[in-house]
């Protein structure tokens, strides 16, 4: 067991501190709390509870046990999600709100690969197509699920059951159960690690872009039409967003129409929320909502 350990640890990416980690009581958190102490790391579990389903409550206990049994200290957590629209999203950023900052999270390469093919099927651009950022805060990332499984089961720790995980009406639950083993099937090959691959072209791609898009000023209009397209959009997108401050870049459709701006097609944009880009001469402004 201690080798089966060492060659999982091989290939994980702790930092060296103390360290929080998200513990749900799944095996993919159970894992991560046993190799974070099994690395010898000062480990606190923290578990959040959403009170989302009936039940929730004793899966703390679950998760403390096993902080015990590896001498880690535990924190429990509660959140309160209303049931509706978006629910995994409003429950993911409400378990963000109670967490520590830098705390470690149990995504595995498998979850790696569902997130690029949730990027996909939304039309994400690059960013998305990156995937989850490889971190020390993602210590397991090129571990399997199959690998975290077989550990907790090897160790005879219990692990909590999710029964959300398998319902069809989350999209990346549909990804998981059918959209990844097809193409697997259809591929005759294992995906996970072409799609973790791919990602990290992406990610490569994407840092060349940022790098050239920040030596742009995004309100010259002359440097903008210079610039090769992919780079102007790159800037533009950046230019907004940290402007406006909020959750989402600007879609594609909202850049082009500033680009058409830019390069003296039209004088003035919308780009969403009141907020607008306008022109003149060849310099570009973002002009607030008047209630902002």
């Amino acid at each position: 067991m201690k080798k089966k350990i060492q060659d999982l640890l091989q290939r994980c990416s702790f930092p060296d501190r103390p360290v929080d980690c998200a513990v749900s009581g799944g095996p993919d958190s159970i894992a991560l709390l046993v190799l974070a102490s099994s690395a010898g790391l000062d480990v606190t579990a923290i578990h959040v509870d959403h009170g989302i389903r009936e039940g929730s409550d004793k899966e703390a206990e679950t998760v403390a046990v096993a902080a015990e049994r590896f001498g880690a200290r535990f924190e429990s957590r509660t959140v309160h999600v209303e049931v509706g629209p978006n629910l995994e999203e409003r429950a993911r950023q409400a378990r963000y709100r109670v967490l520590p900052d830098n705390v470690l999270t149990g995504h595995t390469a498998d979850d790696q690969a569902e997130t690029i093919l949730l990027a996909l099927l939304r039309g994400s651009a690059w960013q998305g197509m990156s995937g989850i950022q490889p971190s020390t805060s993602r210590p397991i990332l090129q571990l399997r699920r199959s690998e975290t499984v077989d550990l907790c089961s090897s160790l005879d720790i219990p692990t909590v059951t999710d029964p959300s995980n398998t319902d069809p009406k989350f999209r990346r639950n549909r990804i998981r159960h059918e959209l990844l083993p097809l193409l697997c099937d259809i591929a005759d090959r294992d995906m996970v690690p072409i799609l973790s691959r791919q990602a990290e072209l992406f990610r490569s791609g994407g840092r060349f872009i940022t790098e050239e898009a920040q030596k742009i000023d995004p309100t010259d209009s002359r440097a903008l039409e210079e610039a090769p397209k992919i780079i102007s959009r790159e800037a533009i997108r950046n230019w907004i967003w940290e402007t406006r401050g909020d959750d989402h870049p600007p879609d594609l459709a909202t850049i082009d129409r500033v680009l058409d701006v830019a390069f003296l097609k039209s004088l003035a944009t919308d780009i969403g929320n009141g907020w607008r880009v306008a022109r003149t001469d060849r310099v570009l402004r973002i002009e607030k909502p008047e209630a902002i």
